[in-house]
């Protein structure tokens, strides 16, 4: 689905709804046409007192935010949720005490250990997760793939992201989607071929591996490239945000498709119908 037409009547509930992020996932799914009916902040950051829909800049819900998970989704099909790691698991924990069947995740930054978690709570629930949900980028990564794959390992490959300097993980879970697109493409995974920062006097690229660098500046929503290169030429797929919008457009499709899904752990691919090698 990558139409702009979803089921209104789709209820949904957000997390954060507060937040930068929070405030545009509410944006775009009143702008879709889906009924918002509850939203979380965490205790402490509020506000509390302010409508979830004039968080958001639209029209008043007669919502405002509350702390419980359970209370925010008693009434939600789907859960969106692009906060912090461990308020994103212990939400998944409150939803048994819901009837939401189907979970959107946004949330970066998590371990290998909170990933696992996730993986279990898919086996009660439809999830799909994503570091990233704009579509440009999911065909980035399906590029990605295919690029590694198709240049051999004489071609050294180098991921670069840039983002706002809030942001406070690094690198940025995108950034870190296309290096495993990029592994895959290798047959191999990511924590074989990814290379330590380049710093300090010995510092030279290791054949094959995948290097990452960061830069955190201004206001930047989202900027990553991914370039392949030989000794005779360079290759270079990027992307760039301009609009946060996007990112919250592809949530509310991801939310319309994981809808009545049976339990497991989806990714974009599934949503948007592009290959997985």
């Amino acid at each position: 689905m990558t139409d702009t037409t979803l089921p209104s009547a789709l209820s949904v509930a957000i997390a954060g709804v507060a937040g930068r992020m929070g405030r545009q996932l509410v944006a775009g799914a009143m702008d879709a046409g889906l009924s918002v009916v509850g939203g979380t902040e965490a205790p402490g950051s509020g506000p509390f007192d302010r409508d979830i829909g004039e968080l958001a800049g639209r029209r008043l819900l007669g919502i405002r935010p509350v702390t419980d998970p359970v209370s925010a989704a008693a009434n939600a099909d789907v859960w969106i949720d692009f906060t912090r790691p461990a308020a994103t698991l212990a939400a998944l924990d409150a939803l048994k005490h819901t009837r939401v069947s189907g979970v959107v995740i946004g949330t970066t930054g998590l371990s290998a250990a909170q990933d696992a978690e996730i993986a279990r709570a898919a086996e009660r629930l439809a999830i799909v997760k994503a570091g990233n949900f704009s579509v440009g980028i999911n065909l980035l990564q399906a590029l990605t793939r295919m690029a590694a794959s198709r240049l051999g390992e004489g071609w050294d490959i180098e991921i670069l992201e840039t983002h706002h300097r809030r942001k406070v993980d690094a690198p940025s879970g995108t950034a870190l989607m296309l290096g495993e697109a990029a592994a895959e493409g290798r047959g191999a995974s990511l924590d074989t071929l990814r290379s330590p920062p380049y710093d300090g006097p010995d510092s030279a690229r290791v054949p094959g591996q995948i290097g990452f660098s960061v830069r955190r500046m201004g206001d930047v929503i989202g900027e990553h490239s991914v370039s392949l290169g030989s000794d005779m030429e360079i290759v270079t797929l990027s992307h760039l945000a301009l609009d946060r919008a996007v990112f919250a457009h592809g949530a509310m499709q991801a939310a319309a498709w994981v809808n009545g899904r049976k339990p497991g752990l989806y990714g974009m691919n599934d949503v948007l119908g592009l290959p997985d090698s």
